[in-house]
């Protein structure tokens, strides 16, 4: 089913939303977002999208929607093929010790991170994670999931409205404790029901120049 130019700006604004902050914009947002005088307008487009396959809706949740796979699929099958971007692999090194020299030709495809459809990338803001050696600054690469196993990097929006990155724990009492890696700073404990799990860390990226 085709969409509206309309349903497009608003599917590819929650898209955007969510590459940049890591959760998905609240209706309110995408209202002042697009310049929509009414929510009843964005309920409107929302449920055409979700009819379509393009937008999940959890119910009783302050930020309900989550992009479809149609919509990265699509995107994706419309977007010229760009190389994959590679590095050789020259070798391995422990820090003082001569490399390892290979023999055979390797090379390192970040592509193997990037091309998993959901992947995006967040700026590190901050030094709770320092000890796991993610520092202010650098770029972490998330693997979009909500299903996370104890001692987990996560990224999760506690009580709809401040996304942290954090080592995840469930509790014996239920509880979920969100586990900064700098022994400065206390743990974020909550209710499971205040926490939203929107992806788990796959990479850390650091430029020194």
């Amino acid at each position: 089913m085709a969409l509206t130019p309309r349903q497009k700006e608003l599917l590819d604004f929650i898209a955007g939303f969510v590459n940049q902050n890591g959760y998905c914009p609240s209706y309110d947002e995408i209202a002042q977002g697009l310049s929509l005088a009414s929510l009843a307008t964005v309920h409107k487009h929302v449920s055409a999208l979700a009819a379509k396959g393009y937008l999940n809706r959890t119910e009783n949740h302050s930020r309900s929607l989550e992009v479809g796979s149609r919509y990265y699929d699509e995107t994706r099958g419309s977007r010229t093929e760009r190389p994959r971007l590679e590095v050789p692999l020259e070798g391995r090194i422990a820090a003082g010790l001569p490399v390892e020299s290979f023999a055979e030709r390797e090379v390192v495809n970040f592509g193997d991170f990037t091309n998993a459809v959901g992947t995006y990338a967040l700026q590190v803001r901050g030094e709770s994670m320092i000890e796991d050696h993610i520092c202010d600054g650098d770029y972490v690469l998330i693997e979009r999931t909500g299903t996370v196993r104890n001692g987990d990097v996560v990224v999760a929006l506690v009580r709809g409205t401040e996304s942290t990155l954090k080592r995840f724990y469930k509790e014996g009492d239920g509880s979920i404790r969100l586990q900064p890696a700098n022994r400065t700073m206390e743990p974020i404990r909550v209710p499971a029901s205040d926490i939203e799990v929107q992806g788990r860390l796959l990479a850390v990226l650091r430029k020194y120049r």
